[in-house]
């Protein structure tokens, strides 16, 4: 278990970033909404301590995306006229925030939904545009090791701090803007601001292929246990996520003939 939250969250900053470099990072955005993190870290979760427990984790982590949303929508908007770490702290703050909230609502599949989609709607709408297409772009070495280093590290924390808590906690750790954070900054240092706007509404639209995993997993757990549940889980989200391929492709047609922020 431990080599896998060793290898599997910086092998996944590896695979965003050679998508970013080769598509852009509307599609980095988007890959990013897999739950190649948040479903792991459920799944052991599950194993360690119950059903029960699961099902509440994942009702929590569907809410969850609303304070991944506050980070996002946070940091694009810091990072138009501010430096990374400022635009870091400014998201991270606006995660922790939304975070606490979520851990005082009802832990049921509709609230979670509901909250999912509010914050979805919000970013869709209030998120930085970008005119135009920003280019792919190169990433140097010793940048990638660091995005891995980073998402390690953080990926060690995070399992660490969730295995000890409750199950809204426990949902809400697991969704905690690991990718996102590490992929931000990065890309603010390198190629600014409209490549974070557009990394950021990538992620948007990968958060149905999230929601997708965890409301199956939660549907089903009860009935299937908890190796069949994820996996179905797994199965509905890999084709949610081939479902909206078209709508990343609209996110970043040229619509003016410079990447420029509105």
């Amino acid at each position: 278990m431990l080599a896998l939250k060793l290898a599997l969250v910086p092998g996944f900053l590896a695979a965003l970033t050679l998508a970013g470099r080769v598509w852009g990072p509307s599609v980095a955005g988007w890959l990013a909404g897999l739950p190649v993190v948040a479903g792991p870290i459920v799944l052991l979760l599950a194993l360690e301590r119950g059903t029960a427990f699961a099902v509440h984790v994942s009702v929590a982590s569907i809410a969850a995306i609303a304070a991944s949303e506050a980070f996002n929508f946070a940091y694009a908007w810091t990072c138009r006229a501010n430096c990374w770490w400022v635009a870091l702290l400014v998201g991270l703050v606006a995660w922790a925030v939304v975070a606490v909230l979520l851990t005082h609502l009802p832990l049921s599949l509709a609230w979670s939904g509901a909250v999912a989609c509010v914050a979805v709607a919000v970013s869709q709408a209030g998120l930085p545009r970008v005119e135009g297409v920003m280019p792919a772009a190169r990433v140097p070495f010793a940048d990638l090791a660091l995005r891995m280093l980073a998402g390690t590290l953080l990926t060690l924390a995070v399992t660490t701090l969730s295995a000890s808590m409750g199950p809204a906690w426990s949902g809400v750790l697991s969704v905690f803007p690991l990718l996102g954070s590490v992929l931000a900054v990065s890309a603010q240092r390198a190629h600014g601001a409209p490549f974070v706007a557009l990394l950021m509404r990538g992620m948007v639209i990968g958060r149905a292929s999230f929601a997708a995993f965890f409301l199956v997993a939660a549907s089903t757990l009860p009935t299937l246990g908890v190796l069949p549940a994820f996996a179905c889980g797994a199965v509905v989200s890999v084709l949610v996520q081939g479902a909206t391929k078209r709508l990343v492709e609209m996110s970043h047609k040229p619509r003016a003939p410079l990447a420029a922020l509105d």
